[in-house]
């Protein structure tokens, strides 16, 4: 047996660790312990894993040994301890999705994605933070206050699915879920140096996502339920664990996602990599411009002017909108009420609130034609991906910034480059390609001066993650990937 108190074990990859369940050098209980171990060290700095399932997981973790040692493994993650986003229920463990209306919450079943990953063997020991109903940028709550970020304790890991960005670059899990209505998979893993996968819309189950009080037997729009991890191999490895139509369809439809369109070499790139809408500040500039220079001098072309045919604001117009929309359920009665009253009489109402209050108290008359909007937006992307195969864009327009715990996504601001922005702008690049259902893959590529890490998006074409796949498994390959931050190493 490897030796469990190898303190920094946690930091390979998944892959490298199934391997060695497979190979038996180390049980699943021994390496579940490893990460109880890691997290009871590096908790009272971070703050990512909330709530343990402690013997809930060391019975999974023996029952997976048993099979090891009948040689009856099965699934693609057998005996591989892992976190789940407190925003997935897990069947007798507490879910809250931040709010503290459920603090004392117990699931009675788990959510679908949690189901799969059971299914496939894995050991699920705890959930990890958020803010409340994730909708924020950050992961911080009444009921389990703030998670800090590995790189930098005084910043978040970004948000929602923070507290997973954070267990993951600290090394206190090898494999999480989350998920992604603005950029909550793909903003904590630009901010803490992970990579991170929002599917195309559809082809994973939100059924049992904890985003209102009586959560998990609809299905939101926009949202998606993604996988994070630390390499894009492992990133592959769970998002084909992952996806699927829903149990109640599963006896009709199933799911065979193309293959990447071609080697990384030979793809067709495009490059977004900052507009005057949403301006990307010097520091995540250089980084990105850097990321894509590397391409173009490793022989890869990269056309950098190429556009949709619609307007980038149009996510200001109809993607935003479309969001908060899909997050009104999670507003009380009280403030859907006074967002309902803001809509009929804005006065001098900030005008993102305007947009969210709007949005949250439309008919759904005008839902149905701001869905036509979205529709000929999509089809404007899918003429654009007929010219290339993916697109290479920002995440935010900062680096993981300094924690901010007073105000709200619609009235905090941030400075960049010496100018005031709008805090609500961090969701503009991510919503960008969100609301519009395409897939985004989130991978390191750099950091900056002050050893930040920042990550790129690769866009593809609907149903097209596995060429988003293959592309952000290169540009790890060529720039590096995930670096371990200095706190993280124990030994």
């Amino acid at each position: 047996m490897t030796d469990s108190g190898d303190r920094d074990l946690g930091l390979r990859p998944a892959t490298d660790l199934l391997a060695l369940l497979r190979d038996r050098t180390i049980s699943s209980r021994e390496l579940l312990t490893h990460f109880l171990d890691r997290n009871e060290q590096l908790h009272g700095d971070i703050n990512a894993i909330v709530t343990l399932d402690v013997s809930g997981a060391f019975e999974a973790a023996a029952v997976a040994d048993e099979r090891r040692a009948a040689d009856e493994a099965h699934g693609a993650l057998d005996g591989l301890p892992m976190t789940v986003k407190d925003a997935l229920a897990v069947e007798g463990v507490r879910a809250t999705g931040g709010a503290i209306e459920l603090a004392d919450n117990i699931a009675d079943v788990d959510s679908e994605a949690v189901s799969r990953v059971r299914d496939a063997g894995a050991v699920v020991f705890g959930k990890t933070n958020l803010p409340r109903w994730s909708g924020d940028a950050q992961a911080t709550n009444e009921i389990f206050g703030t998670t800090n970020n590995p790189w930098d304790l005084t910043r978040g890991p970004g948000g929602s699915s923070g507290g997973a960005s954070a267990a993951l670059a600290a090394g206190l899990t090898p494999l999480e879920i989350g998920t992604d209505i603005g950029g909550s998979v793909r903003l904590p893993a630009h901010f803490a140096g992970v990579c991170g996968h929002k599917p195309s819309f559809g082809i994973i189950s939100q059924l049992g996502y904890v985003d209102h009080v009586s959560y998990g037997s609809g299905e939101a729009d926009v949202n998606v339920v993604g996988p994070m991890a630390r390499t894009v191999d492992d990133l592959a490895l769970l998002f084909d664990v992952l996806i699927g139509p829903t149990n109640d369809m599963a006896e009709a439809w199933s799911l065979e996602l193309p293959k990447p369109r071609g080697v990384a070499s030979d793809l067709r790139v495009a490059a977004w990599l900052d507009d005057p809408a949403c301006p990307v500040s010097s520091a995540v500039a250089v980084v990105l411009e850097a990321a894509a220079d590397a391409v173009e001098r490793d022989g890869v072309s990269v056309n950098r002017s190429a556009r949709p045919a619609h307007p980038f604001d149009d996510v200001r117009s109809v993607g935003l909108p479309l969001i908060s929309a899909a997050t009104s359920p999670a507003r009380t009665d009280a403030e859907f009420a006074e967002q309902a009253a803001i809509a009929r009489d804005p006065g001098d109402a900030e005008a993102t609130m305007i947009m969210r209050s709007t949005a949250s108290a439309m008919l759904h008359r005008d839902w149905t034609l701001l869905t036509e909007r979205r529709t000929a937006n999509r089809k404007s992307w899918k003429d654009f991906f007929r010219d290339f195969d993916v697109l290479l864009a920002p995440v935010a327009m900062v680096p993981a910034f300094k924690h901010q715990t007073g105000g709200t996504l619609y009235t905090r601001t941030l400075d960049v480059d010496g100018t005031s922005r709008n805090y609500s702008d961090l969701i503009v690049w991510t919503s960008q390609f969100g609301y519009v259902y395409l897939p985004s893959t989130v991978v390191p590529v750099g950091a900056t001066r002050e050893g930040l890490p920042i990550g790129i998006q690769v866009v593809g074409p609907f149903l097209g993650d596995r060429t988003t796949l293959e592309f952000a498994r290169y540009l790890e390959r060529l720039l590096g990937g995930y670096q371990v931050p200095p706190m993280a190493v124990l030994s």
